[in-house]
């Protein structure tokens, strides 16, 4: 299953980290791209993309100012779209339903005040916690439950086949670049 991320409402420079730290997770977790709206970025861009070239993997970012055709193409290639919010009903409750055979999902996190429409395009709206926390931690948790947690049980190194990559050690740390 292919996931994508939509992140919305990039904002100059005060999403800069956070939203770095959005498509790390994504990457980490399985996604195959971000795309993000608001303010382009071509710092972010620049990256992430070489963050995935050193790092192995098919991971890509792009930007896109219009976050509905976004939604509508996804949705009309048979992608589930799921809005992460606080707001939303809870992950347990909701996750046996995402496993469903589908073509993919797009994930959609937000950054400053996600329009209404969103949450009413959005096949599903969940929560994580009912509580104000990091769409970081939303995304980091939400992948590993529609993963079954399978990235945290492969290789990188089989699975990325990256210029860099680390050798586990219970301590210490040890880099091995190709």
């Amino acid at each position: 299953m292919k996931i994508s991320i939509l992140r919305l409402g990039h904002r100059l420079p005060r999403d800069e980290r956070i939203t770095t730290h959005v498509a790390l997770v994504a990457r980490a977790f399985g996604a195959s791209e971000i795309i993000y709206t608001g303010q382009h970025d071509g710092s972010l861009e620049s990256s992430v993309s070489r963050l995935a070239k050193e790092w192995g993997g098919e991971f890509s970012i792009k930007y896109e100012k219009n976050y509905e055709k976004i939604i509508n193409e996804y949705k009309k290639n048979g992608f589930v779209i799921v809005h992460l919010t606080m707001y939303g009903l809870p992950l347990p409750e909701i996750g046996s339903r995402l496993k469903a055979d589908c073509s993919g999902l797009l994930i959609i996190v937000g950054g400053e005040q996600v329009p209404k429409e969103v949450y009413e395009i959005a096949d599903f709206n969940i929560a994580i916690t009912s509580q104000p926390h990091s769409e970081v931690a939303a995304l980091a948790v939400f992948l590993d439950h529609v993963t079954n947690s399978e990235p945290l049980k492969r290789s990188f190194n089989d699975q990325f086949k990256g210029k860099i990559r680390i050798e586990p050690s219970e301590r210490g740390k040890k880099i091995i670049k190709n």
